[in-house]
Parts: structure tokens; C-alpha cells; sequence
């Protein structure tokens, strides 16, 4: 062979070893520790020794040392063998997955096979001809490292497309890469290692056999980078920082001048102080976008739970809602008939605990209904049939509705009406459970005093509009609760276990409001005195 090609070969074999070892470390020493790092790392080195004794075995001519040599080149390829079951069979977990007394047996089995590699068994003497190949005469050891070191490699391939066929999301994108760079390596060792030289007699490539790993490490590194398998950013950085120093180093020291010596030290000092600064920054970046990427995946989780849980909350509640709704309203209805006397004559004792039960059995239905507006409201699925509705009427009609309500506790329920009738574009039947909310909940949470129900006209960017409000002098908001107040299920604390309620009639009042283009608020100085609530809409 000439020097040419010897050299080509030598220049070859040690960028393989080079890119392996190099991917290895940089696996090993920066990534989380895990056994896919840790196997990776000693499938790199076991590579490299095994291309240095390949490339040596076809490079010397004294029979001792190329038996030697061919040996050892045996002796290599069973832990590579080994080790690469354990890749991909484990690849990308962070433990063995393995049982310990599998891999004991098969560490076991590799030890006695290595041991059999450098011994007489597997090779018992070797023959050099001029322009051949070293030919080893083999001996009966071949049965014991066959097995191990053809059928684990086949195994372990047969474990990774299994793995690959059930992997999904990002595991599946690292074993692709992983399964590409296998194929790769191993189509080009089957033709150039073996059909090459067994059918065509040509041993000519088998000392670049270091070559062949290539797609396997560079498949592996492609995944690294683009798929984050693991992260090397920052000693990628580091080691081209330190390259550029030890040869800015080596440049300082074969200076043959005091400037060029300046110049050149002075480079020197600028790679590191920038490598240094450069290395802060990566850093800084890698942590900052782990703990984002970190941040991003709690986030959408705890989306992925409200939206369930808002979702079970919605189904229940409906469920509820309809299974109540109709045994209610039977119930309803039988104790109206009772009331007007068609069972025949009541007593007034019977007559007040029939009332009662009615006037329970409307709150009943009335939170019922509140329910099946909320769960409309939150599928967006409420409908509104729009026309033209007196306002002035509307608070007129509830006023008079609710009257007996405030007289039995006490207050003084008015309204203050403009002289001329007030018009809106509006759902009835959503604006009237509106303004009987507002006014309710002022009675609601009214000791003593009085509730006024207003009207009033304003002019606004766009026209005419209408301000419906309901001030009281009943027991206030608190600064702290005045923000949430038409949020979901919120309510006063001082009163929950006192006055009933939902906490979510206020909820559905404001998508009512905005649902007509309108706008609602509450105001209030401060607990224990009063509040006012109020709606603003365009008038028509």
C-alpha cells in the first residue's frame, strides 16, 4: 500500500475516533447523568479502540502482532456488540430497563467471550501473504463469539424498530435519528467488511472500517442539536473556545519576533476574554430557555386540568339541573292546586307551610334556571331575540313584582322614572332577569333602610344612552371585593352563611349586558355603607 493511500487511511480512522470520542465525552461529562448517557459514552469508546486495532491489523507485516492484532479487534466488537443492546434497548431512559440479573448474565457471558477473543480458541494462528489480508485460521471459540457478537447486535434492532413502532411524540423523533444512523452503519460494514472482501476477494476498505460508524454518530449528534435529546450548547461552546485558545496558545509560542509575539499574545487574551463572556451568555440563555420550556409545560397542564375540571363542573351541574328541574316543578304544581282550594277547604297552619313550600320550591327553580343560563353562558350558546323594550316599564313591572319582598323586611322600595318612556334594543326576557337580579340582591343584603330603582338619560360618544341603577343603603363593598364582584361563584363572606346565593347571578347579569352591547358596574364608599349598582345601554 503507498504512502498516499496509508496516509488517507490514517487521516480517516482518526477523524472517526475523533468524532466519536469527542460526542461521547460531551454526552457524558455535560448532560443530565442517565445510563442512555453512560452507555453512549462507552459505545464511543469501545468504537474507537476497536477502528485503532482494525486499522493497525491491516498496517503491520509480522505474524505475531497482526494475530495479536486480529484478536483484539475481536475482542472489541463483543462489548460494542453488548453495549449496543443495552443502547437501544434502554435509549432514551435514564435507567437501565433491563432486569439486573439479565444484565449480570449478559456482562458475565461477555467477559468469558472476550477472554476466549484473545485466546488460541477463536483464532489459533494467522497467514500473511504480499497484497492479502491477514487470513486467521479460526478454531472452536467461534461458537461462543458468534452468538454474542452477531445475534446481540441483530436483538438489539429488533428492540429498537419495536420501540420505534410504539414510541410516539418526541421519543419517537430520537429513535428515528437513532434508527437512521444504525441502518446507515451497519448496510455500509455488511458490504464493505463482508460482502466486499468474502465475494469479491476486495479487502481494500476494510482498514476504514472507522468510518462506517460515522452515520450513527452523526445521526445521534443531529438529534442532539435539533431535537434536544441533550443539551450541548454550552460545551459546544466551551470547546471551540478552548480550540481557538490552544492554537491562539501555539501561535504565541512559535512567534520569531517580540511584535508578532505582542500581536499574537494579544489575540490571545481577546479569544479568552470573549470565550469567557461568550460562555456566560450561553449559559445564561440554556438556563433561561430550560426554565421557560419548564414554566411552558406546568402552564399547560394546569390549562389541560381547569379545562377538565370547568368541563366535569358544566356536565354536572347541567345533569343536575335537568334530573331537579322537572320532580320540582311537579312539586310546584301540586302545591299551587293545593293553595286554590281544588282538594278542598286548607287551614291556616297548612295554608302558611304550603306558602312556604312554594315560595322555597321558586328559589329552588330559579337557581336551577341561574344554573342552566351559567352552563349556556360558558358553551356560548345563549340566545337572544332582540326588539324594541321599555326600560321605564320593565323596572316599573319588577319594582311592583318585588315590592311585597322589601315590605316584608322592612325596607322602602321605590323607583325614580323620567317622565317619558324609555326604549332599548333587547332580549325581554334576559334584560327583565337582569334588572330583577340587581334589585333582588340589593334587598338581599339590605337590613334596613331603603332600595331605589333609577333611570336616567345621558348623552354619549354615540348617541342617546340610558343609565338603569339600584342604590341601597344596605351593608356595602369592601375595596377588595369590588374587582371580583362579577366574576364566577364570588360572594360577600360576611353574609354567605346568612343571605343565599350562588355567586353566580352577577356572572351571568354582565354576559347579558355585554351580550346587548352594554356595560354594568357596581360602586360603593365602603362596607356598612351601601352600594349602587348600574347598567348603561343605548337608548333607541
Amino acid at each position: 500500500m503507498n504512502s498516499g493511500l496509508i496516509n488517507i487511511d490514517l487521516f480517516s480512522v482518526g477523524l472517526a475516533v475523533a468524532a466519536n470520542l469527542l460526542l461521547g465525552f460531551i454526552i457524558f461529562s455535560r448532560a443530565p447523568k442517565s445510563a442512555t448517557n453512560l452507555l453512549f459514552f462507552l459505545q464511543t469508546i469501545v468504537l474507537s479502540f476497536w477502528s485503532v486495532a482494525n486499522y493497525l491489523s491491516y498496517q503491520v507485516t509480522n505474524p505475531d502482532y497482526a494475530l495479536l492484532l486480529v484478536r483484539s479487534v475481536m475482542f472489541f466488537a463483543v462489548p460494542n456488540s453488548i453495549i449496543f443492546l443495552f443502547l437501544v434497548h434502554t435509549f432514551p431512559s435514564e435507567t437501565l430497563r433491563m432486569s439486573k440479573k439479565v444484565v449480570l448474565s449478559l456482562v458475565l457471558l461477555t467477559g468469558v467471550t472476550m477472554i476466549v477473543a484473545l485466546s488460541p480458541l477463536l483464532f489459533s494462528d494467522i497467514k500473511i501473504s504480499p497484497g492479502i489480508a491477514p487470513q486467521p485460521i479460526v478454531g472452536p471459540g467461534i461458537v461462543i463469539f458468534m452468538p454474542m457478537a452477531i445475534f446481540s447486535i441483530l436483538i438489539g434492532i429488533y428492540f429498537l424498530i419495536q420501540r420505534y413502532r410504539r414510541a410516539v411524540n418526541i421519543e419517537k423523533i430520537q429513535l428515528k435519528y437513532l434508527l437512521y444512523g444504525v441502518f446507515f452503519m451497519f448496510s455500509l460494514i455488511l458490504v464493505f467488511d463482508f460482502y466486499l472482501p468474502v465475494v469479491l476477494g476486495n479487502t481494500r476498505f476494510i482498514p476504514l472500517s472507522a468510518l462506517f460508524t460515522l452515520p450513527f454518530v452523526i445521526s445521534t449528534a443531529y438529534a442532539i442539536f435539533k431535537h434536544h435529546l441533550l443539551n450541548v450548547k454550552v460545551v459546544t461552546t466551551e470547546i471551540l473556545t478552548f480550540v481557538l485558545a490552544i492554537v491562539s496558545f501555539f501561535e504565541v509560542v512559535i512567534a520569531d519576533n517580540p511584535m508578532i509575539l505582542i500581536f499574537r499574545s494579544g489575540i490571545l487574551v481577546l479569544i479568552l476574554s470573549f470565550g469567557v463572556l461568550l460562555i456566560k451568555s450561553v449559559r445564561n440563555e440554556v438556563e433561561q430557555r430550560e426554565k421557560l420550556e419548564q414554566l411552558n409545560k406546568e402552564l399547560e397542564e394546569a390549562k389541560l386540568k381547569l379545562e377538565d375540571l370547568s368541563r366535569f363542573k358544566t356536565q354536572l351541574l347541567s345533569l343536575a339541573s335537568h334530573q331537579i328541574k322537572s320532580p320540582l316543578a311537579a312539586i310546584k304544581g301540586f302545591i299551587s292546586i293545593m293553595l286554590q282550594g281544588l282538594y278542598g277547604p286548607i287551614e291556616p297552619k297548612i295554608r302558611t307551610t304550603l306558602e312556604k313550600m312554594k315560595h322555597s320550591s321558586d328559589e329552588l327553580i330559579d337557581l336551577i334556571n341561574s344554573v342552566l343560563d351559567l352552563r349556556k353562558v360558558e358553551e356560548g350558546k345563549m340566545e337572544y331575540s332582540f326588539e324594541k323594550v321599555s326600560l321605564t316599564a320593565m323596572v316599573k313591572g319588577v319594582v311592583e313584582e318585588i315590592q311585597p319582598l322589601a315590605t316584608g323586611k322592612g325596607l322602602k322600595l321605590e323607583s325614580v322614572l323620567p317622565a317619558n318612556e324609555i326604549f332599548v334594543q333587547a332580549d325581554k326576557t334576559k334584560l327583565k332577569q337582569v334588572v330583577q337580579n340587581l334589585i333582588d340582591n340589593s334587598i338581599k343584603y339590605t337590613l334596613e333602610g331603603f332600595v331605589r330603582a333609577s333611570l336616567k338619560e345621558e348623552d354619549g360618544p354615540n348617541g342617546k344612552e340610558v343609565i338603569f341603577s339600584v342604590n341601597d343603603s344596605g351593608l356595602g363593598l369592601s375595596e377588595t371585593l369590588l374587582p371580583h364582584l362579577f366574576a364566577e361563584f364570588v360572594r360577600d363572606d360576611r353574609v354567605k352563611k346568612e343571605i343565599r346565593g350562588t355567586g353566580f347571578g352577577l356572572y351571568i347579569a354582565k354576559n347579558i349586558i355585554e351580550a346587548h352591547g352594554g356595560k354594568i358596574w357596581a360602586e360603593s364608599p365602603g362596607e356598612g355603607k351601601g352600594s349602587t349598582f348600574a347598567v348603561r345601554l343605548k337608548e333607541v
